[in-house]
């Protein structure tokens, strides 16, 4: 079966990702509006068979220019949306190539949603206890997918490698490792139970001190925003825009309207905590979140926590996703306490194949790279 790739409209990429149980809310045809320093494409995989043309696949290309030039890096953040089992791969990325380049890009990156490793939360715990290991992958996993590693092995065939430095040279990546909480066949209760003793706890005082969830509109991203200020000077981390929030939250539920939902945590009158979460089918993310210093003491993230899992599994969503870790098990480290944060939650790490490479034009990608590092 040959494939060929070409322009999909926006509704054509919505209706083929409804189609399916779950993608990445980052290969939504909504995300293209959020990233507005990027210029959006969908694309998708046809099969011409004699019953006549049928989309196979999607993705989202975000094209990056190169600074006064018109070539353009092509960037596809956790997809494309294909067949990753396929033992041939060059049939779905070939094209894919063919396609940018007449687009005038000089390089792809992409971020196959492919889980290659995954470690119990109990695994985890054990491997803290005994000391010794300082990362992830210093210990033996409990689930480890060689058909994945397979992905890796075809895509170095193939000319593609990973990204020169860890963190993604020019700021586009997303985490290679992320913390997730399983949902499927399980209730309220059984969630409950798995979490540790500390998270249960908090959760009740939480109730106790008076803690109040609510859902938020976009009326509310200001105070959102105010307090996610806070976060990030706190926190050490340099934070987005208030009109980049406003957009994620009216692209994003203007596809769907239950796509992205804001919550809020008073106390006492006061916001004390506030987080964003998306759903796309039966995969749930927690997004973005902020807390305030001097309410910590009630535990609202906690319960922000708990009642976007029970959102969840009211959606019927089989996966909560609680987003990047970094694969540190050391305890001096700075990254260390978002492990044990999420850990409480009884989940599971998780490590996918990573972002992937093609310089189709080594050295305007060479150029580019370098530009981005600077740019910082």
């Amino acid at each position: 079966m040959v494939l060929r790739v070409r322009t999909l409209t926006p509704e054509e990429h919505l209706a083929f990702l409804d189609s399916r149980e779950s993608a990445s809310f980052l290969q939504t045809p909504a995300w293209g509006e959020v990233k507005r320093e990027w210029r959006a494409e969908s694309v998708g995989w046809v099969d011409d068979s004699d019953s006549g043309e049928k989309i196979i696949g999607a993705g989202l290309v975000l094209y990056r220019r190169l600074p006064k030039m018109r070539r353009s890096l092509a960037y596809l953040p956790e997809g494309p949306v294909i067949d990753w089992t396929d033992p041939d791969l060059r049939r779905w990325l070939a094209p894919l190539t063919e396609h940018v380049s007449a687009q005038g890009a000089f390089g792809i990156r992409m971020g196959p949603p492919v889980v290659t490793r995954r470690w119990s939360g109990a695994t985890v715990k054990a491997a803290l206890s005994e000391g010794g290991a300082r990362t992830l992958g210093a210990i033996p996993a409990d689930q480890t997918d060689h058909a994945a590693i397979g992905v890796t092995e075809q895509l170095k065939a193939m000319g593609w490698r990973p990204p020169a430095d860890g963190d993604g040279g020019f700021a586009a990546g997303q985490p290679r490792y992320v913390f997730q909480l399983p949902l499927e066949d399980r209730d309220e209760q059984a969630v409950l139970a798995g979490m540790n003793q500390l998270w249960r706890r908090n959760i009740k005082k939480a109730a106790k001190a008076g803690v109040v969830v609510s859902h938020g509109s976009a009326d509310d991203l200001p105070a959102f925003h105010e307090l996610y200020l806070e976060t990030a000077r706190r926190d050490h981390f340099t934070p987005r825009s208030l009109s980049y929030f406003s957009t994620m939250f009216r692209a994003l539920n203007a596809e769907n309207p239950d796509r992205v939902r804001l919550y809020l945590a008073h106390h006492e009158g006061e916001l004390a905590a506030a987080t964003i979460g998306v759903r796309v089918g039966t995969h749930a993310w927690y997004s973005y979140g902020a807390s305030s210093t001097a309410k910590r003491d009630v535990r609202p993230s906690n319960a922000l926590q708990w009642e976007m899992i029970r959102d969840a599994l009211a959606a019927g969503a089989r996966l909560y996703d609680l987003r990047g870790i970094t694969d540190t098990l050391d305890e001096s480290d700075s990254h260390f306490g978002l492990l044990q944060f999420k850990l409480g939650t009884g989940g599971e790490a998780a490590e996918y194949v990573g972002e992937w490479d093609l310089p189709i034009s080594r050295l305007l990608y060479s150029a580019f790279d370098l530009y981005m590092r600077r740019r910082g």
